[in-house]
């Protein structure tokens, strides 16, 4: 399923932040949004999962207003992990997981044993089965991340939506998430859908390391000041130019020695020089 963003700008307390951005992520895809820290990132992805309405423009799913959708519908299509994203109260990991599968119920909302073991599924895949049992606010923060990814894959959505889904993660467990993320199924038992090769997922996520960003996304959009500064290729979109005016950064780009993703090593840009 492809999402597309056409014109979006979005307004938040009087004040816009987001400016006429118009972004695709074609079926199948996995698509970063990259900036620097208040560039608009989050607000942007907030008016894709629906928790702002856009000031203008619109987001489409195959075509159809998301934003026109019944709420159960759209959750159906589509699963968000936002960056601040848990529970107030002390459920368990399996309750917070099964949250993932209302969606899918009808009446009283009572789990199936098939909902069942779409959430063992689902936590199986990130690693994090043997958490079932636990209560939900006991565990680090690494270890909610994961249970919180397995929510949205155990939502069976077709587009799945992640603000900085590597926030409390250690690198190991940032690449097996991404990876996890990259390959994805867009159900949990890996069933494919008509007309999605293999049946994988249409990811869109925010992520601020720039070279997770490289290596696992397929197109990269560049975000500054509430705008698109670049989009394509992280080849062809993280370039020494782009990062110095919207980073400020000086950046030597090589290439990973197995994947051959471009890789980026920094250096403060030199300040200018004093006049004399």
């Amino acid at each position: 399923m492809r999402i597309e963003l056409t014109g979006v700008s979005v307004e938040v307390a009087g004040r816009r932040l987001v400016h006429d951005v118009t972004l695709r992520a074609g079926s199948g895809r996995m698509v970063g949004v990259v900036g620097p820290n208040g560039s608009g990132k989050s607000t942007l992805l907030r008016c894709v999962y629906r928790a702002l309405r856009p000031a203008a423009g619109t987001v489409r799913l195959d075509g159809a207003d998301l934003h026109a959708m019944d709420a159960r519908e759209g959750a159906r299509l589509l699963a968000a992990l936002p960056q601040e994203a848990g529970t107030e109260f002390d459920f368990t990991v399996a309750e917070v997981v099964a949250m993932g599968r209302l969606p899918h119920q009808r009446g009283a909302g009572r789990a199936s044993a098939e909902d069942t073991a779409r959430c063992a599924r689902a936590l199986a895949r990130v690693g994090a089965g043997h958490l079932a049992g636990r209560g939900f606010l006991g565990l680090s923060g690494g270890e909610k991340q994961r249970v919180l990814i397995a929510r949205a894959l155990a939502q069976d959505p077709r587009v799945l939506v992640l603000d900085e889904p590597t926030n409390h993660l250690d690198i190991a467990q940032q690449l097996e998430v991404l990876a996890l993320v990259r390959a994805g199924d867009s159900a949990p038992d890996g069933d494919g859908r008509a007309g999605e090769p293999g049946g994988r997922l249409t990811v869109l996520t925010a992520l601020h390391d720039l070279n997770l960003a490289a290596r696992y996304c397929d197109e990269l959009y560049v975000l500054a000041h509430g705008r698109i500064a670049a989009a394509g290729p992280p080849h062809d979109v993280l370039t020494p130019e782009l990062l110095a005016e919207v980073f400020g950064v000086r950046a030597h780009r090589v290439r990973h020695p197995e994947t051959g993703a471009v890789q980026l090593l920094f250096d403060r840009l030199a300040a200018p020089a004093a006049d004399s």
